[in-house]
Protein backbone atom coordinates (compact mmCIF):
# COMPACT_ATOMS: atom_id res chain seq x y z
CA UNK A 1 0.00 0.00 0.00
CA UNK A 2 2.79 2.29 0.85
CA UNK A 3 6.27 2.99 -0.24
CA UNK A 4 8.62 3.47 3.33
CA UNK A 5 11.46 4.53 1.13
CA UNK A 6 12.26 8.32 1.38
CA UNK A 7 13.75 8.93 -1.89
CA UNK A 8 10.82 10.06 -4.05
CA UNK A 9 11.88 13.07 -6.25
CA UNK A 10 11.51 16.53 -4.85
CA UNK A 11 10.20 19.80 -6.93
CA UNK A 12 11.51 22.86 -6.55
CA UNK A 13 8.87 26.15 -6.14
CA UNK A 14 9.51 29.69 -7.06
CA UNK A 15 7.81 32.09 -6.03
CA UNK A 16 7.08 35.43 -8.56
CA UNK A 17 6.05 38.81 -7.60
CA UNK A 18 3.21 37.68 -4.78
CA UNK A 19 1.52 40.05 -3.00
CA UNK A 20 -1.30 40.24 -0.37
CA UNK A 21 -4.13 43.02 0.40
CA UNK A 22 -6.41 43.12 3.34
CA UNK A 23 -8.81 46.31 3.58
CA UNK A 24 -6.48 49.07 5.28
CA UNK A 25 -3.18 46.53 5.35
CA UNK A 26 -0.99 45.36 2.13
CA UNK A 27 0.08 42.18 4.00
CA UNK A 28 2.78 41.12 1.21
CA UNK A 29 4.55 43.21 -1.22
CA UNK A 30 5.73 41.35 -4.49
CA UNK A 31 7.56 38.84 -2.28
CA UNK A 32 10.18 36.55 -5.04
CA UNK A 33 12.24 33.52 -3.31
CA UNK A 34 12.66 29.97 -4.68
CA UNK A 35 13.03 26.69 -2.49
CA UNK A 36 15.47 24.31 -4.64
CA UNK A 37 15.10 20.27 -4.72
CA UNK A 38 15.75 18.78 -1.51
CA UNK A 39 16.67 21.83 0.55
CA UNK A 40 15.50 22.64 4.21
CA UNK A 41 14.59 26.18 3.77
CA UNK A 42 13.78 28.33 6.14
CA UNK A 43 11.21 31.10 6.30
CA UNK A 44 11.76 34.18 9.33
CA UNK A 45 10.34 37.01 9.63
CA UNK A 46 8.84 39.34 12.67
CA UNK A 47 5.46 39.18 13.85
CA UNK A 48 3.36 40.76 10.73
CA UNK A 49 6.00 40.11 8.21
CA UNK A 50 4.23 37.75 5.73
CA UNK A 51 5.06 34.19 7.08
CA UNK A 52 1.01 33.45 7.81
CA UNK A 53 -0.10 35.66 5.17
CA UNK A 54 2.11 33.52 2.44
CA UNK A 55 1.48 29.55 4.06
CA UNK A 56 -2.28 30.64 3.51
CA UNK A 57 -1.64 31.66 0.18
CA UNK A 58 0.60 28.00 -0.34
CA UNK A 59 -2.74 26.29 1.33
CA UNK A 60 -5.31 27.92 -0.90
CA UNK A 61 -6.86 29.38 2.03
CA UNK A 62 -5.89 33.16 0.67
CA UNK A 63 -6.01 34.11 -2.72
CA UNK A 64 -3.53 36.46 -3.51
CA UNK A 65 -3.49 39.76 -5.38
CA UNK A 66 -3.39 39.95 -9.11
CA UNK A 67 -0.03 39.69 -11.13
CA UNK A 68 2.04 36.99 -9.00
CA UNK A 69 2.67 34.02 -9.70
CA UNK A 70 4.20 30.28 -8.78
CA UNK A 71 6.32 27.72 -10.16
CA UNK A 72 6.19 24.09 -9.32
CA UNK A 73 8.37 21.79 -11.24
CA UNK A 74 7.60 23.18 -14.48
CA UNK A 75 3.70 24.07 -14.15
CA UNK A 76 3.11 27.54 -13.35
CA UNK A 77 0.11 29.16 -11.55
CA UNK A 78 -1.82 32.69 -11.28
CA UNK A 79 -1.56 32.77 -7.70
CA UNK A 80 -4.43 34.56 -7.00
CA UNK A 81 -6.21 31.09 -8.69
CA UNK A 82 -4.94 28.40 -5.78
CA UNK A 83 -6.71 26.54 -3.89
CA UNK A 84 -6.77 24.20 -0.85
CA UNK A 85 -7.68 21.44 -3.44
CA UNK A 86 -4.95 22.54 -5.75
CA UNK A 87 -2.65 23.05 -2.92
CA UNK A 88 -2.90 18.92 -2.14
CA UNK A 89 -3.18 17.38 -5.84
CA UNK A 90 -0.21 19.34 -6.59
CA UNK A 91 1.56 17.93 -3.45
CA UNK A 92 2.21 20.43 -1.09
CA UNK A 93 1.50 19.53 2.65
CA UNK A 94 1.14 21.34 6.07
CA UNK A 95 2.34 20.53 9.26
CA UNK A 96 0.52 23.17 11.75
CA UNK A 97 1.03 24.15 15.19
CA UNK A 98 -2.08 22.71 16.12
CA UNK A 99 -1.39 18.84 14.29
CA UNK A 100 -5.15 17.62 13.70
CA UNK A 101 -4.12 14.47 15.54
CA UNK A 102 -6.95 12.54 16.76
CA UNK A 103 -5.03 11.39 20.17
CA UNK A 104 -7.60 8.72 21.69
CA UNK A 105 -6.89 6.91 17.64
CA UNK A 106 -4.14 5.19 17.16
CA UNK A 107 -1.07 5.68 15.08
CA UNK A 108 -2.13 3.64 12.17
CA UNK A 109 -5.78 5.43 12.32
CA UNK A 110 -4.16 8.80 12.34
CA UNK A 111 -1.99 8.19 9.80
CA UNK A 112 -4.96 6.72 6.72
CA UNK A 113 -7.46 9.62 8.13
CA UNK A 114 -9.13 10.53 4.92
CA UNK A 115 -7.74 7.51 2.84
CA UNK A 116 -9.00 3.95 2.02
CA UNK A 117 -8.19 1.48 4.22
CA UNK A 118 -7.12 -2.03 2.95
CA UNK A 119 -10.33 -4.61 3.16
CA UNK A 120 -10.44 -8.37 4.11
CA UNK A 121 -13.74 -10.29 3.09
CA UNK A 122 -16.28 -7.68 3.22
CA UNK A 123 -14.63 -5.69 6.11
CA UNK A 124 -11.56 -3.85 6.98
CA UNK A 125 -7.63 -5.38 6.97
CA UNK A 126 -6.65 -3.89 10.31
CA UNK A 127 -3.58 -6.17 10.15
CA UNK A 128 -2.56 -5.17 6.76
CA UNK A 129 -3.25 -1.48 7.67
CA UNK A 130 -1.03 -1.35 11.03
CA UNK A 131 1.49 -3.53 8.78
CA UNK A 132 1.51 -0.87 6.21
CA UNK A 133 1.39 2.16 8.54
CA UNK A 134 4.53 0.16 10.39
CA UNK A 135 6.65 0.00 7.22
CA UNK A 136 6.26 4.15 6.42
CA UNK A 137 7.18 5.01 9.91
CA UNK A 138 10.40 2.63 9.77
CA UNK A 139 11.46 4.20 6.53
CA UNK A 140 11.14 7.44 7.59
CA UNK A 141 13.00 6.37 11.07
CA UNK A 142 9.75 6.91 13.08
CA UNK A 143 10.32 5.08 16.09
CA UNK A 144 6.70 4.36 17.50
CA UNK A 145 4.41 1.40 17.03
CA UNK A 146 1.56 1.82 14.80
CA UNK A 147 -0.86 0.59 17.30
CA UNK A 148 -0.36 2.74 19.61
CA UNK A 149 -2.57 5.51 20.83
CA UNK A 150 -1.13 8.90 19.81
CA UNK A 151 -2.04 10.19 23.37
CA UNK A 152 0.51 8.06 24.44
CA UNK A 153 3.16 9.06 22.62
CA UNK A 154 5.99 12.05 23.28
CA UNK A 155 5.24 15.46 21.66
CA UNK A 156 7.91 15.05 19.47
CA UNK A 157 6.64 11.55 18.45
CA UNK A 158 2.95 13.03 17.76
CA UNK A 159 4.65 15.62 15.47
CA UNK A 160 6.87 12.63 13.29
CA UNK A 161 3.29 11.27 12.59
CA UNK A 162 2.17 14.17 11.27
CA UNK A 163 4.90 14.78 9.21
CA UNK A 164 4.48 10.71 8.19
CA UNK A 165 0.90 11.24 7.74
CA UNK A 166 1.72 13.68 4.90
CA UNK A 167 4.61 11.88 3.43
CA UNK A 168 2.21 9.02 3.59
CA UNK A 169 1.40 9.39 -0.53
CA UNK A 170 4.90 10.30 -1.46
CA UNK A 171 5.03 7.10 -3.87
CA UNK A 172 1.74 8.45 -5.65
CA UNK A 173 3.28 11.60 -7.30
CA UNK A 174 5.64 12.77 -4.99
CA UNK A 175 5.56 15.05 -1.74
CA UNK A 176 6.74 18.09 -3.94
CA UNK A 177 6.67 20.21 -0.73
CA UNK A 178 6.60 19.61 3.21
CA UNK A 179 5.54 22.77 5.12
CA UNK A 180 6.12 23.03 8.92
CA UNK A 181 4.77 26.19 10.71
CA UNK A 182 6.22 25.93 14.05
CA UNK A 183 6.59 22.58 14.78
CA UNK A 184 9.12 22.91 18.08
CA UNK A 185 6.89 25.48 19.66
CA UNK A 186 5.36 23.07 21.78
CA UNK A 187 8.06 20.52 22.24
CA UNK A 188 10.07 19.89 25.38
CA UNK A 189 13.93 21.15 24.94
CA UNK A 190 15.46 17.70 25.02
CA UNK A 191 13.27 16.72 22.19
CA UNK A 192 13.42 19.49 19.30
CA UNK A 193 17.02 18.21 18.73
CA UNK A 194 15.74 14.87 17.29
CA UNK A 195 13.21 16.24 15.79
CA UNK A 196 15.71 18.89 13.86
CA UNK A 197 18.02 15.58 12.37
CA UNK A 198 15.08 13.75 11.45
CA UNK A 199 14.05 16.62 9.37
CA UNK A 200 17.53 17.06 8.27
CA UNK A 201 17.47 13.77 7.14
CA UNK A 202 14.75 13.87 4.96
CA UNK A 203 15.71 16.96 3.35
CA UNK A 204 19.12 15.22 2.65
CA UNK A 205 17.56 12.35 0.87
CA UNK A 206 15.38 14.50 -1.79
CA UNK A 207 12.47 15.80 0.65
CA UNK A 208 11.88 19.75 -0.18
CA UNK A 209 10.75 21.40 3.30
CA UNK A 210 9.85 25.06 4.11
CA UNK A 211 10.42 25.45 7.70
CA UNK A 212 8.83 28.37 9.57
CA UNK A 213 10.33 29.85 12.99
CA UNK A 214 11.17 32.18 15.33
CA UNK A 215 13.88 29.89 16.83
CA UNK A 216 17.07 31.34 14.90
CA UNK A 217 19.43 29.09 16.66
CA UNK A 218 17.31 26.60 15.15
CA UNK A 219 17.26 27.94 11.48
CA UNK A 220 21.39 28.17 12.19
CA UNK A 221 22.31 24.97 12.61
CA UNK A 222 19.81 22.76 10.67
CA UNK A 223 18.95 25.24 7.74
CA UNK A 224 20.46 25.03 3.77
CA UNK A 225 18.99 28.44 3.09
CA UNK A 226 17.31 30.81 4.90
CA UNK A 227 14.86 33.49 3.34
CA UNK A 228 13.66 36.69 5.43
CA UNK A 229 10.78 38.88 5.51
CA UNK A 230 9.76 41.94 7.16
CA UNK A 231 7.13 44.10 6.58
CA UNK A 232 5.41 42.32 3.79
CA UNK A 233 8.49 42.31 1.85
CA UNK A 234 11.29 39.87 0.89
CA UNK A 235 14.67 41.12 2.90
CA UNK A 236 16.76 38.50 1.31
CA UNK A 237 17.42 34.65 0.44
CA UNK A 238 20.96 33.18 1.24
CA UNK A 239 22.99 29.90 2.52
CA UNK A 240 22.70 29.66 6.07
CA UNK A 241 26.43 29.17 5.97
CA UNK A 242 26.44 33.05 5.04
CA UNK A 243 24.51 33.75 8.27
CA UNK A 244 24.99 34.18 12.13
CA UNK A 245 22.77 35.20 14.50
CA UNK A 246 23.48 39.07 14.19
CA UNK A 247 23.24 39.50 10.11
CA UNK A 248 19.39 37.32 11.25
CA UNK A 249 18.20 39.71 13.54
CA UNK A 250 19.42 43.05 11.97
CA UNK A 251 17.39 41.07 8.70
CA UNK A 252 13.91 40.82 10.47
CA UNK A 253 14.19 43.84 13.00
CA UNK A 254 15.64 46.57 10.33
CA UNK A 255 18.81 47.27 12.69
CA UNK A 256 21.42 45.58 14.47
CA UNK A 257 20.31 43.24 17.41
CA UNK A 258 20.83 45.19 21.16
CA UNK A 259 22.35 43.97 23.98
CA UNK A 260 19.52 43.71 26.92
CA UNK A 261 21.23 43.84 30.54
CA UNK A 262 18.95 42.25 32.99
CA UNK A 263 18.40 45.19 35.65
CA UNK A 264 17.61 43.34 39.21
CA UNK A 265 14.66 44.23 40.52
CA UNK A 266 13.79 45.36 44.68
CA UNK A 267 10.47 44.07 45.55
CA UNK A 268 8.70 45.14 48.39
CA UNK A 269 8.15 42.79 51.76
CA UNK A 270 4.26 43.09 50.33
CA UNK A 271 2.96 39.89 49.87
CA UNK A 272 0.47 40.06 46.71
CA UNK A 273 -0.29 36.43 46.14
CA UNK A 274 -0.21 33.53 49.03
CA UNK A 275 -0.58 29.87 47.71
CA UNK A 276 -1.15 27.64 50.55
CA UNK A 277 -1.54 23.69 50.41
CA UNK A 278 -2.72 23.60 46.84
CA UNK A 279 -3.89 19.95 45.36
CA UNK A 280 -5.76 19.10 42.86
CA UNK A 281 -4.70 17.32 39.46
CA UNK A 282 -0.96 16.87 39.14
CA UNK A 283 0.11 19.31 42.14
CA UNK A 284 0.54 18.46 45.64
CA UNK A 285 0.52 20.56 48.35
CA UNK A 286 2.10 23.61 47.05
CA UNK A 287 2.73 26.58 48.86
CA UNK A 288 4.98 29.73 47.99
CA UNK A 289 4.12 33.70 47.88
CA UNK A 290 4.65 36.56 45.38
CA UNK A 291 5.56 39.78 46.31
CA UNK A 292 4.80 43.41 45.33
CA UNK A 293 7.43 44.25 42.60
CA UNK A 294 8.59 40.80 41.40
CA UNK A 295 8.73 38.01 38.82
CA UNK A 296 8.50 34.61 40.54
CA UNK A 297 9.11 32.15 37.98
CA UNK A 298 8.12 28.44 37.40
CA UNK A 299 10.90 25.87 35.99
CA UNK A 300 10.47 22.22 35.07
CA UNK A 301 9.66 19.59 32.11
CA UNK A 302 6.65 19.44 30.34
CA UNK A 303 4.21 17.51 32.87
CA UNK A 304 5.65 18.99 35.97
CA UNK A 305 2.39 20.76 36.85
CA UNK A 306 3.00 24.68 35.84
CA UNK A 307 0.22 25.31 33.79
CA UNK A 308 -1.76 22.92 36.37
CA UNK A 309 -0.91 25.72 39.18
CA UNK A 310 -1.93 28.59 37.47
CA UNK A 311 -5.15 27.52 36.07
CA UNK A 312 -5.72 26.69 39.79
CA UNK A 313 -4.58 29.76 41.22
CA UNK A 314 -7.04 31.80 38.64
CA UNK A 315 -9.94 29.28 39.05
CA UNK A 316 -10.14 28.08 35.36
CA UNK A 317 -9.33 24.72 37.36
CA UNK A 318 -10.72 23.92 40.61
CA UNK A 319 -8.41 22.55 43.33
CA UNK A 320 -9.26 19.92 45.99
CA UNK A 321 -7.67 21.50 48.87
CA UNK A 322 -5.66 24.62 49.51
CA UNK A 323 -6.10 28.22 49.78
CA UNK A 324 -5.12 31.23 47.49
CA UNK A 325 -5.30 35.10 48.56
CA UNK A 326 -4.26 38.28 46.67
CA UNK A 327 -3.54 41.05 48.94
CA UNK A 328 -4.78 39.59 52.07
CA UNK A 329 -8.21 38.70 50.41
CA UNK A 330 -9.05 34.78 50.10
CA UNK A 331 -10.11 33.78 46.84
CA UNK A 332 -13.06 31.10 45.79
CA UNK A 333 -12.10 27.99 44.61
CA UNK A 334 -12.51 27.62 40.91
CA UNK A 335 -14.33 30.63 40.55
CA UNK A 336 -12.81 32.87 37.64
CA UNK A 337 -14.86 36.13 38.10
CA UNK A 338 -13.85 36.22 42.24
CA UNK A 339 -9.84 36.01 40.94
CA UNK A 340 -10.67 39.08 38.55
CA UNK A 341 -12.02 41.04 41.42
CA UNK A 342 -9.55 40.30 43.99
CA UNK A 343 -6.33 41.62 41.17
CA UNK A 344 -6.04 38.69 39.20
CA UNK A 345 -5.52 38.67 35.63
CA UNK A 346 -4.18 35.48 33.38
CA UNK A 347 -2.27 35.18 29.97
CA UNK A 348 -3.08 31.43 28.90
CA UNK A 349 -0.66 29.72 27.33
CA UNK A 350 -3.08 28.78 24.25
CA UNK A 351 -3.96 32.30 23.22
CA UNK A 352 -6.23 31.15 19.84
CA UNK A 353 -8.46 28.63 21.96
CA UNK A 354 -8.43 30.08 25.50
CA UNK A 355 -7.76 33.98 24.82
CA UNK A 356 -8.53 36.06 22.08
CA UNK A 357 -11.81 36.23 20.55
CA UNK A 358 -10.68 35.68 16.73
CA UNK A 359 -13.70 36.86 14.82
CA UNK A 360 -14.03 39.67 17.49
CA UNK A 361 -12.54 43.48 16.51
CA UNK A 362 -9.04 44.13 18.33
CA UNK A 363 -10.94 46.50 19.86
CA UNK A 364 -13.65 44.42 21.07
CA UNK A 365 -10.78 42.21 22.52
CA UNK A 366 -8.99 44.43 24.68
CA UNK A 367 -12.01 45.86 26.68
CA UNK A 368 -13.80 42.66 26.65
CA UNK A 369 -12.73 42.45 30.53
CA UNK A 370 -13.77 45.84 30.89
CA UNK A 371 -16.75 46.52 28.88
CA UNK A 372 -18.70 47.49 31.63
CA UNK A 373 -16.79 50.96 32.22
CA UNK A 374 -18.08 51.53 28.25
CA UNK A 375 -21.78 51.34 29.06
CA UNK A 376 -24.23 53.84 30.08
CA UNK A 377 -28.13 53.31 30.96
CA UNK A 378 -27.81 50.99 28.38
CA UNK A 379 -25.59 52.35 25.54
CA UNK A 380 -22.05 51.01 25.05
CA UNK A 381 -19.76 54.31 24.35
CA UNK A 382 -18.27 53.15 21.46
CA UNK A 383 -16.23 56.47 21.26
CA UNK A 384 -14.68 55.99 24.37
CA UNK A 385 -13.74 52.40 23.82
CA UNK A 386 -12.67 53.36 20.57
CA UNK A 387 -10.11 55.86 21.79
CA UNK A 388 -8.47 53.73 24.94
CA UNK A 389 -8.07 50.69 21.95
CA UNK A 390 -5.85 53.73 20.21
CA UNK A 391 -4.60 54.16 23.01
CA UNK A 392 -3.25 50.58 24.15
CA UNK A 393 -2.69 50.05 20.16
CA UNK A 394 0.17 52.86 20.37
CA UNK A 395 1.28 52.00 24.10
CA UNK A 396 1.61 48.27 23.10
CA UNK A 397 3.30 48.49 20.14
CA UNK A 398 0.37 46.31 18.24
CA UNK A 399 0.47 46.72 14.85
CA UNK A 400 -2.98 46.35 13.14
CA UNK A 401 -5.95 48.13 12.36
CA UNK A 402 -8.30 48.13 15.28
CA UNK A 403 -11.71 47.57 14.01
CA UNK A 404 -10.05 44.44 11.60
CA UNK A 405 -10.73 41.00 13.35
CA UNK A 406 -7.57 40.28 16.03
CA UNK A 407 -7.23 36.99 13.59
CA UNK A 408 -5.74 39.21 11.21
CA UNK A 409 -3.42 40.02 13.04
CA UNK A 410 0.00 38.23 13.71
CA UNK A 411 0.62 36.13 16.86
CA UNK A 412 3.20 38.32 18.62
CA UNK A 413 0.54 40.72 17.96
CA UNK A 414 -2.37 39.51 18.90
CA UNK A 415 -0.31 38.18 22.23
CA UNK A 416 0.19 41.96 23.02
CA UNK A 417 -3.08 42.89 22.85
CA UNK A 418 -4.13 39.69 25.13
CA UNK A 419 -1.79 41.21 27.86
CA UNK A 420 -3.05 45.04 27.02
CA UNK A 421 -6.20 43.60 27.71
CA UNK A 422 -5.04 41.78 31.03
CA UNK A 423 -3.36 44.87 32.61
CA UNK A 424 -6.29 47.47 31.95
CA UNK A 425 -7.93 45.70 35.10
CA UNK A 426 -4.69 46.90 36.47
CA UNK A 427 -4.23 43.52 38.39
CA UNK A 428 -1.85 43.27 41.50
CA UNK A 429 -0.95 39.78 40.01
CA UNK A 430 -0.27 39.11 36.62
CA UNK A 431 -0.53 35.00 35.70
CA UNK A 432 1.49 34.47 32.42
CA UNK A 433 1.57 31.23 30.50
CA UNK A 434 4.25 31.18 27.91
CA UNK A 435 3.91 35.02 27.27
CA UNK A 436 6.47 35.13 24.49
CA UNK A 437 5.35 31.65 22.53
CA UNK A 438 5.77 31.48 19.20
CA UNK A 439 6.77 35.53 18.41
CA UNK A 440 9.51 37.43 17.11
CA UNK A 441 12.71 38.66 18.83
CA UNK A 442 10.96 42.47 18.54
CA UNK A 443 7.54 41.53 19.75
CA UNK A 444 9.47 39.48 22.87
CA UNK A 445 11.55 42.92 23.69
CA UNK A 446 7.94 44.58 23.74
CA UNK A 447 6.87 41.91 25.90
CA UNK A 448 8.84 41.96 28.44
CA UNK A 449 9.09 45.81 28.28
CA UNK A 450 5.40 45.10 29.43
CA UNK A 451 6.30 43.15 32.10
CA UNK A 452 8.77 45.24 33.35
CA UNK A 453 6.28 48.00 33.28
CA UNK A 454 3.99 46.33 35.52
CA UNK A 455 6.26 45.31 37.93
CA UNK A 456 7.45 48.47 38.60
CA UNK A 457 3.92 49.92 39.00
CA UNK A 458 3.77 47.45 42.02
CA UNK A 459 2.14 44.41 40.66
CA UNK A 460 3.81 40.95 40.93
CA UNK A 461 4.02 38.28 38.43
CA UNK A 462 3.62 34.65 38.49
CA UNK A 463 5.60 33.45 35.14
CA UNK A 464 5.77 29.95 33.40
CA UNK A 465 7.82 29.68 30.48
CA UNK A 466 10.04 26.35 28.98
CA UNK A 467 12.47 29.57 27.30
CA UNK A 468 15.63 28.90 29.43
CA UNK A 469 16.91 32.98 28.40
CA UNK A 470 13.27 34.33 29.09
CA UNK A 471 13.95 32.65 32.66
CA UNK A 472 17.39 34.16 32.80
CA UNK A 473 16.22 37.45 31.85
CA UNK A 474 12.84 37.88 33.72
CA UNK A 475 12.97 35.81 36.90
CA UNK A 476 13.86 37.48 40.13
CA UNK A 477 12.86 34.47 41.75
CA UNK A 478 12.65 30.60 40.24
CA UNK A 479 10.58 27.82 41.46
CA UNK A 480 11.48 23.98 40.47
CA UNK A 481 8.57 21.86 40.06
CA UNK A 482 8.97 18.58 39.60
CA UNK A 483 5.87 15.69 39.16
CA UNK A 484 3.83 18.33 40.98
CA UNK A 485 5.72 19.87 43.62
CA UNK A 486 8.12 22.20 44.53
CA UNK A 487 11.72 20.68 45.20
CA UNK A 488 13.84 24.05 45.40
CA UNK A 489 13.75 27.50 44.52
CA UNK A 490 16.29 30.18 44.05
CA UNK A 491 16.70 34.32 43.77
CA UNK A 492 19.19 36.85 42.61
CA UNK A 493 22.20 35.75 41.48
CA UNK A 494 21.96 31.71 42.39
CA UNK A 495 19.50 31.65 38.94
CA UNK A 496 22.21 30.52 36.31
CA UNK A 497 21.92 28.02 33.25
CA UNK A 498 23.70 25.69 34.90
CA UNK A 499 21.41 25.25 38.12
CA UNK A 500 18.57 25.42 36.45
CA UNK A 501 20.30 22.77 34.27
CA UNK A 502 20.97 20.80 37.58
CA UNK A 503 17.60 21.09 39.14
CA UNK A 504 15.15 20.77 36.39
CA UNK A 505 16.56 18.79 33.68
CA UNK A 506 19.04 16.53 35.70
CA UNK A 507 16.50 15.95 38.39
CA UNK A 508 13.28 15.22 36.49
CA UNK A 509 15.93 12.79 34.21
CA UNK A 510 17.37 10.89 37.50
CA UNK A 511 16.30 7.61 38.21
CA UNK A 512 12.89 7.07 41.03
Amino acid sequence: MFDATVDAPASALSLAGVSKTFPGTRALADVSFSIEPGHFHALVGGNGSGKSTLIKILAGVYGADRGGSLQLGDATFDVERLSPRWSRESGIRFVHQDLGLFPQLTVTENVLAGSSYPRRAGGLGWGEAHRSVQRLLDGLGVEVDARTAVRDLRPADQTLVAIARCLRDRDAGGVGLLVLDEPTTRLPADEVEGLLRRLKSYSRQGQSILYVTHRLDEVLTYADTITVLRDGRHVGTRPAAEHDRASLVAGIAGHAPEDVNRVGRTASDAVVLSVRGLTGGPLKDISFDVNSGEVVALAGLVGSGRTSLLQNIFGAVRPRSGSVEVAGLPVRRGHVADAIAKGLAMVPEERGRDAAFQSLSVSDNLSATTVGRYRRRGWLRRSAERRDAERDVAAYGIKGAIDAPISRLSGGNQQKAIIARAMRTSPAVLLLDEPTQGVDVGARADIYAQIDAAVAAGAGVLLATSDLDELLYLADRLIVLVDGRVTCEASGDRITRHWIFDNVYQHEKAPK
